[in-house]
């Protein structure tokens, strides 16, 4: 079952991204550094209890002016409404209730998602209740006074968030068909890739960047076995800010990434890989996710006998954070080879899922040891015990090893590429958590 989807809405300066930072912890901050990726803070894995939850910060560019507020607003609200679970609406009880607070809770009644309204900088209860009592008037229920700065109230808001999650008996139904999310930049033909695989206009389609509304569900059969299509292109044309439109891009993509199994990056032939693009995959990279990159448009570039290999290798440079990856060029237009993404999608879903013997994972590192010595630092020698794997989507390994400091990043990936050896694992991301075991144990 995906995370549920918490989106931060709420006027300029009222505290969002102290809120944001406060419930995302020191993750939001430390960043892995891909090549090519640079990491928005607009999203973060949110842990409270035993839930687990990802979180959007909706807050784009601050508006020049006042009339320019309220347009600002309503794409926040409409960003919101369109892809999360549940919604914080932050105001703010030092500025009291403005008009364009009235305007966006009207909004976001009528969206019939659960709105928690968060009454931000609340630094101390006794002194600002009285005026904590205004909010009611927005008519969206209980304000709920916390101060994002001095952490103050943030535990009783996260409680009111996760009543709103679904119970365990509701996976029970769990849909077992392989979840697919197709992801890239606007206008790189992501819906024709759906039209074609499906075999009937389905989804609408124009040469206008960001013409497809909203990410639509479509399921498809191919050779008996059912696949479910997010298409997420979701861009809508009026908001006419480039940051809007590329955050709004983002938070489309994250909130498919989650539901998906495996992700499809397109990426357009005739323009080549971008960094968008290495930033889209970094996004399915970062949540584990089975990984295929299909390069479209393919029957509109001039080919030599290299020139597969020269695309290849650019690929695998601008993208070297996913060297796993699975690369396919197509068509959508012509249909050239796009029946062949459902045989590598099967193979990909296949190597997600996989699980490996513990008996034969330990022969490998013990051969992998036995060929390259560990690392050693001031006298100390880093020593491998044992492994073995906990999980599946993605496989996930941990290694007992005696110091954990010792475990430099590049013996961890020394491991793994002996494991891709013996397995393959095209087109899946592993996991390695590493745990220290002392040596009487």
């Amino acid at each position: 079952m995906s995370k549920p989807i918490v989106a931060i809405v709420g006027r300029p300066n009222v505290g969002k991204s102290t809120l944001f930072n406060a419930l995302a912890g020191e993750k939001i901050s430390i960043v892995k550094d891909y090549p090519g990726v640079t990491r928005d803070r607009i999203y973060a894995d949110v842990t409270w209890l035993n839930y687990q939850f990802t979180m959007i910060d909706t807050g784009g560019i601050e508006p020049e002016s006042k009339d320019l507020m309220l347009k600002h607003m309503r794409t926040q609200a409409e960003i919101a409404i369109e892809t999360a679970d549940i919604i914080l609406f932050i105001t703010d009880v030092r500025q009291g209730v403005v008009d364009s607070d009235f305007k966006v809770a009207d909004m976001l009644r009528k969206s019939g998602k659960p709105v928690i309204l968060v009454v931000n900088k609340v630094d101390s209860f006794q002194k600002f209740m009285a005026d904590v009592y205004e909010f009611y008037n927005l008519g969206i229920g209980d304000p709920m006074p916390v101060s994002a700065a001095s952490r103050l109230g943030i535990g009783d808001m996260l409680d009111e968030v996760v009543k709103y999650f679904p119970q365990e008996e509701a996976e029970e139904v769990e849909d077992e068909r392989p979840r697919v999310a197709i992801v890239g930049k606007p206008n790189v033909g992501k819906s024709s890739i759906i039209n074609r695989l499906v075999g009937e206009e389905r989804v609408i389609v124009s040469d206008i960047a960001g013409t497809t509304r909203d990410a639509i569900d479509t399921a498809i059969t191919w050779q008996d076995k059912e696949y479910v299509f997010i298409d997420t292109a979701g861009l809508r044309r009026k908001n006419k800010i480039k940051e809007e439109l590329e955050r709004y891009s983002i938070i489309r993509t994250v909130t498919a990434v989650e539901r998906a199994d495996v992700v499809i990056v397109v990426i357009d032939a005739s323009e080549g890989v971008t960094e968008q693009d290495a930033k889209i995959a970094g996004i399915a990279h970062e949540r584990g996710k089975g990984i295929i990159i299909a390069v479209n448009k393919w029957d509109s570039i001039e080919k030599t006998d290299k020139t597969i290999y020269e695309h290849t290798k650019r690929i695998r440079e601008i993208l070297s954070f996913i060297p796993y990856a699975e690369i396919v060029f197509i068509s959508a237009k012509t249909g050239q080879r796009v029946n062949k993404i459902f045989d590598i999608m099967d193979v990909v879903i296949q190597n997600h899922a996989l699980r490996i013997a513990t008996g034969v994972l330990n022969e490998i590192l013990m051969e992998a040891v036995a060929m390259q010595q560990p690392p050693s630092d001031k006298g100390k020698r880093l020593k491998l015990y044992y492994i073995t794997q906990v999980a599946i989507k993605p496989p996930t390994f941990v290694i007992f090893v005696n110091d954990k400091q010792l475990m430099h990043y590049s013996y961890t990936r020394y491991i793994e590429n002996k494991i891709r050896d013996a397995f393959g694992f095209s087109g899946t991301s592993l996991k390695f958590i590493i745990r220290e075991r002392k040596e009487k144990e």
